[in-house]
C-alpha cells in the first residue's frame, strides 16, 4: 500500500556508533603484532599508529565532503562512478566483491572465533577447526540479524559500541596505572634504528590502517542517514578522534605490561595482556573483544549490502540484487549474497595473508575516490558543498595511499599480486558484459531514433502536410464567399 524503499533510520547517535562500531573491532586487538613485526621497534610502531590515525582523520574528511556532494549511498563505488566513470567503478566493485569484503570478513569472523574460545582454551591455544567453527557460526547470526531487520541491527550496533570503548577502557586503565608507578623498562631504546625495515613499512601502514578502517562506513547509507549534511561531518570527525586517542592509549598499555617478544609471541595480544595485568578478568575481556569482532561483522554487512544495492541500480549489478523485502526493508538479496565467498575464505584462510591480500585493493580504490574528490571539484567549481576541507588534504591523502600501494609491491610481492590479479581480471568482464550491454542500450536507441527519422517522421510531415492543405482549402473558401457576399 505504501512505496518500498529503505528507510531515514540513521540519526547521529547511530552513525557514530556505527563508525566507531566498524573501527573498534578485531584491528586493535591482532594489528598491534604486524604493526611491530613491520616497523621494528616500540617507538617506530606507536609514531605508524598515530600516522595512520592521521591518515585516516585526513580519508574521512575528504569522504565527509563526497557526502555532502554526492547524494547518493554506496560508498567508494559511487564516488569512483560519479567521479572517474563507470570501468574504474566496476573494477572496484569486482575487486570489492571477490577479494576485498570477503577477506575483510574472514578476518574479522576469526578473530572473533579465537578470542571467544580463548577463554575455554587457555593458557593452550584454541584448536583450528573449533574457532574456525565459531566465526561461521557468528558471521552467519550477524547475516541474519541484516536480513531481519534494519532498525535492529543499528540497535545492536549501538550497544556493541559501548561494549567496544569498554573493553578498550580495561584495557588502557591497568597500563597507565603501571606507567604512572614507573614500569618503562619495555620503552628504553625504543628508537632502535638496526631493527626498522624500509621496505617493510607498507605492511606496518596496512596493518595499522586495518585497525582504523571503517571511517568511511556512513558513505555506504547516506540515503538513510537523516539530515546527512550536518551529521556525516560531525560524526566522522568526533569517532576519529575518539578512536585515535583510544588506540594510542591502548598501544601504550600493550608495550607498558608486555615485551616486545611477548607482542610478537602472542596469537591473541589482548588475551596475554590480561594474562599478564589482570587475572581477575581473564574470562571477561577476551568475550568484550568477540562481541566488539561481532560489531564489526555487524557494520561490515550492513554497509557492504548498500554497495551491490546501489552497483544493481546503476546497471552494473544484477537487477535482483536491487530488490527490497516487502515487509523487512532490507536489501535481502544483496545481504545474502556474501556468505559462500566469505565461508571458503575462513575455511582456508590466515590472518595475516587475507591482511595484505585485501588491504591493497582496498587502499587503491579509497586512494581513486579521492583523486576524484580533486577532479569532481575541478570539473563542477559552482556547486555549492556544505562542507569542504582544504585542497591539501585530498591531495595528500592521494598520493599518500597510492604510494604505499607501490612500495607494497616490494614489501609482499606474492599477496599484492594475487590482488592486483584479482583487479585486473575484471577487464574482459566489464568489456564482454557490462559494456556490451551499455553498448546495446545505445544501439538500440539509435535504431529507434533511425525508425522515427526514416519512417515514422516522413509520413508525420506527410500527414501535416495534408492537414494544412485542406485547412488552406477550407480558408480559401471562406474568404471566397466573403468576397462574393461583399
Amino acid at each position: 500500500e505504501e512505496a518500498i524503499f529503505l528507510r531515514k533510520k540513521i540519526t547521529l547517535l547511530r552513525a557514530f556508533s556505527l563508525l566507531i562500531g566498524s573501527m573498534v573491532g578485531s584491528g586493535i586487538f591482532i594489528s598491534p603484532k604486524g604493526v611491530l613485526t613491520n616497523s621494528g621497534s616500540v617507538g617506530f610502531s606507536l609514531v605508524v599508529w598515530f600516522s595512520c590515525g592521521l591518515l585516516s582523520m585526513f580519508g574521512a574528511l575528504c569522504y565527509a565532503e563526497l557526502g555532502t556532494r554526492i547524494t547518493k549511498s554506496g560508498g567508494h563505488y559511487i564516488y569512483i562512478l560519479e567521479t572517474l566513470g563507470p570501468l574504474p567503478s566496476f573494477l572496484f566493485l569486482w575487486a570489492e566483491f571477490f577479494a576485498i569484503r570477503p577477506a575483510n570478513s574472514a578476518v574479522v569472523s576469526l578473530a572473533f572465533g579465537r578470542y571467544m574460545l580463548e577463554p575455554f582454551f587457555a593458557p593452550c591455544a584454541a584448536p583450528v577447526p573449533a574457532v574456525k567453527l565459531v566465526s561461521l557460526l557468528g558471521y552467519y547470526t550477524v547475516l541474519t540479524l541484516n536480513s531481519w531487520s534494519v532498525t535492529w541491527s543499528a540497535r545492536l550496533q549501538t550497544a556493541l559500541s559501548v561494549v567496544k570503548l569498554l573493553a578498550l577502557a580495561l584495557i588502557i586503565v591497568p597500563g597507565m596505572m603501571l606507567l604512572a608507578q614507573g614500569h618503562t623498562e619495555h620503552f628504553q631504546d625504543a628508537f632502535d634504528r638496526q631493527s626498522l625495515v624500509l621496505d617493510k613499512l607498507p605492511l606496518a601502514f596496512y596493518a595499522g590502517m586495518f585497525a582504523y578502517s571503517g571511517w568511511f562506513q556512513t558513505s555506504f547509507v547516506r540515503e538513510e542517514l537523516v539530515k546527512p549534511e550536518r551529521n556525516i561531518p560531525l560524526a566522522v570527525i568526533v569517532s576519529v578522534i575518539t578512536v585515535i586517542v583510544g588506540y594510542m592509549l591502548t598501544n601504550v598499555s600493550y608495550y607498558t605490561v608486555l615485551g616486545t617478544q611477548d607482542v610478537l609471541a602472542s596469537p591473541a595480544v589482548a588475551v596475554s595482556f590480561v594474562q599478564r595485568a589482570f587475572k581477575s578478568l581473564i574470562s571477561v575481556v577476551p568475550v568484550l573483544v568477540a562481541l566488539s569482532c561481532f560489531g564489526t561483522m555487524n557494520g561490515g554487512i550492513f554497509t557492504f549490502s548498500r554497495t551491490l544495492f546501489v552497483a544493481s541500480r546503476e546497471g552494473q549489478w544484477p537487477p535482483l540484487f536491487s530488490m527490497i523485502h516487502i515487509r523487512r526493508h532490507t536489501p535481502l538479496p544483496a545481504v545474502m549474497l556474501m556468505f559462500p565467498l566469505v565461508t571458503a575464505m575462513v575455511c582456508i584462510g590466515d590472518i595475516y595473508h587475507l591482511l595484505n591480500f585485501f588491504s591493497f585493493s582496498r587502499w587503491l580504490f579509497i586512494g581513486l575516490a579521492t583523486l576524484g574528490l580533486i577532479i569532481h571539484r575541478h570539473r563542477h567549481p559552482e556547486l555549492h558543498s556544505p562542507f569542504k576541507v582544504p585542497l591539501f588534504v585530498p591531495v595528500s591523502f592521494t598520493i599518500i595511499c597510492l604510494f604505499t600501494v607501490a612500495m607494497s609491491f616490494y614489501s609482499d610481492p606474492v599477496n599484492i599480486s594475487i590482488g592486483c590479479t584479482m583487479v585486473l581480471s575484471g577487464f574482459p568482464v566489464y568489456y564482454l558484459i557490462i559494456h556490451r550491454q551499455m553498448s546495446d542500450r545505445c544501439r538500440n536507441l539509435l535504431s529507434v531514433s533511425q525508425d522515427f527519422l526514416w519512417t515514422k517522421l516522413p509520413s508525420f510531415f506527410s500527414t501535416l502536410s495534408d492537414y494544412l492543405t485542406h485547412k488552406l482549402q477550407l480558408l480559401l473558401e471562406v474568404v471566397q464567399q466573403e468576397i462574393k457576399t461583399y
